[in-house]
């Protein structure tokens, strides 16, 4: 059961009243691949019918439970929609690698905007998120009124995709709850300094049971199948990015080899009006889950609003 509280909302003008949620709602729809349907699903905290709407994408091997603390604190001013890509968190697992690629997950996030049928849209993208959020705000007319990048640019570093791909292709089981916490403090500990209620919830949603009451990750191993090859090319997205006519906002976690500084460099020759903010104490990709990058990424969206960026 879904526990929410009502309350006021001073200085809106959409809405007298808007319900917080303790917990999101969880929604499915329908997408199509060349191997036939498959089922995605997505989470969405605050009102359904304000027309701020944030949309919160992971990286590679994570899911939309990613973003619940910068949810639950954003709710009262945005509809908040966290999708899984296909293959992670409670979308459906093909099994087929080649089925995992940027044309389908832009396909996929298409029908999502249809399904949710939101006119402008701020997007925020985490690494594979942020990929995929550059690809779309770069199209002609795209809806996406303004985009924050977590961790992630316009040429991605053949050493950080073959890092990531190496743990993707895990097909871990867990013993136990805390032998996969164990796991993921391990595997994730560039996200950032994290007390034990966080990891816990990390963990909670990144495993699912077996009948058995086994754990096991919750994605598909399959999406790491992508990066057999040896070494893994650099990924880029300069087209993209120089194409993007939204303000920007990029987040870097201050030893990230993901997003390096003279990478950064070259993002602002290119878009000179871009954010850069460094976040201390963490690498590739900053959890989001913290109070001080939750009040950037919301001081950020406020600001552009008033500058009558986003109407």
């Amino acid at each position: 059961m879904i526990s929410r509280k009502t309350i006021k909302v001073k200085g809106e003008a959409l809405c007298a009243t808007t319900t917080l949620a303790e917990e999101p709602s969880q929604n499915f729809y329908w997408g199509l691949s060349p191997q036939g349907f498959h089922k995605l699903a997505y989470v969405e905290w605050g009102d359904k019918d304000n027309p701020n709407v944030l949309i919160c994408t992971h990286a590679l091997t994570r899911n939309s439970r990613d973003f619940d603390y910068l949810a639950k604190d954003l709710q009262k001013t945005y509809r908040i929609i966290c999708p899984d890509f296909i293959g992670r968190g409670k979308s459906d697992y093909v099994g087929n690698a080649l089925v995992y690629n940027f044309t389908q997950y832009m396909s996929d996030m298409v029908t999502l905007l249809a399904r949710i049928g939101a006119k402008d849209i701020h997007w925020l993208g985490t690494s594979l998120g942020g990929i995929i959020g550059m690809m779309l705000a770069a199209q002609p007319l795209s809806p996406i009124k303004s985009l924050i990048l977590n961790d992630v640019g316009m040429i991605v570093p053949s050493l950080a995709l073959h890092r990531i791909g190496t743990y993707a292709r895990n097909d871990h089981g867990f013993s136990s709850f805390e032998d996969a916490k164990s796991y993921f403090q391990t595997i994730l500990s560039s996200i950032g300094v994290l007390d034990s209620e966080k990891w816990n919830h990390i963990t909670k949603y990144s495993t699912l049971a077996s009948k058995t009451g086994a754990l096991r990750l919750a994605y598909d191993p399959a999406i790491g199948e992508n990066f057999i090859n040896q070494p893994t090319p650099a990924l880029h997205l300069e087209t993209y990015w120089q194409s993007i006519r939204c303000p920007i906002l990029v987040l870097r976690g201050e030893q990230s080899d993901f997003l390096p500084p003279d990478v950064i460099t070259k993002m602002l020759y290119f878009q000179p009006k871009a954010k850069v903010i460094t976040l201390p104490d963490c690498g590739h990709a900053p959890s989001l889950m913290e109070s001080s990058p939750i009040r950037l990424v919301k001081g950020w969206l406020g600001d552009i609003k008033k500058d009558g960026a986003i109407k």
